[in-house]
């Protein structure tokens, strides 16, 4: 088995743009939230349950998720996050796991949002990655980047696990307050780390056998 690292952060942190340079380096990225937006296209697995739990007003008339009127749903009630979270983790874990068996890189990314939130996932990986900033800059990079206001930005925020405790249960941290640059410099050392990680634990193996 490669070493496998999570890698999370808050909303607005960079984790797409980190798992593109870890991409760009011939890494396997496997993105939770990539599959979770496959799941619910036409057709997807979580359609049909997704139907049952909450009715057909939730499905647009392509068969897909709707997703702007479910995100309204799961903020105005946290149970329905739940019910939704229900059906949704279990089939991403599932591809998760599948994906791993698939990769073929010294190392794998998984980008995990909720990664500690979730202690299915925290059990998958063996290291934890968090890409970091200001709430400030969160708040205006997803404002730039979305459609959302700063008022839904916050809610989003404030249903993520706190920065403190996020800082706390990494092992490494790459502070993403500046330009590109400077992230893939941080990014660069991190992937070197990565790579002496994966091969002592293959040599460990090997030696063991």
């Amino acid at each position: 088995m490669p070493l496998i690292v999570g890698l999370t952060g808050g909303i607005g942190c960079g984790k797409s743009s980190a798992a593109n340079f870890f991409a760009a380096l011939g890494v396997d990225i496997i993105d939770t939230d990539i599959i979770a937006h496959e799941l619910t296209l036409p057709a997807g697995k979580a359609i049909t349950p997704i139907k049952e739990a909450f009715g057909t007003a939730f499905i647009t008339d392509e068969g897909a998720l709707d997703r702007s009127k479910m995100r309204k749903l799961i903020f105005s009630d946290a149970t329905f996050k739940q019910k939704l979270e229900a059906i949704l983790h279990p089939l991403i874990y599932e591809e998760v796991v599948r994906r791993i068996g698939l990769a073929t890189s010294t190392y794998i990314v998984v980008v995990v949002p909720l990664l500690l939130e979730n202690t299915a996932f925290r059990a998958l990986v063996q290291r934890i990655l968090v890409i970091d900033c200001s709430e400030q800059l969160q708040i205006s990079r997803t404002i730039a980047r979305s459609k959302l206001d700063e008022q839904e930005v916050r809610a989003i925020i404030a249903t993520q696990i706190s920065r403190a405790v996020r800082l706390k249960q990494s092992d490494d941290v790459v502070v993403n307050d500046r330009d590109l640059t400077h992230l893939h410099t941080q990014l660069k050392q991190i992937h070197l780390k990565y790579l002496a990680l994966a091969k002592s634990m293959c040599h460990d193996k090997t030696s063991e056998h």
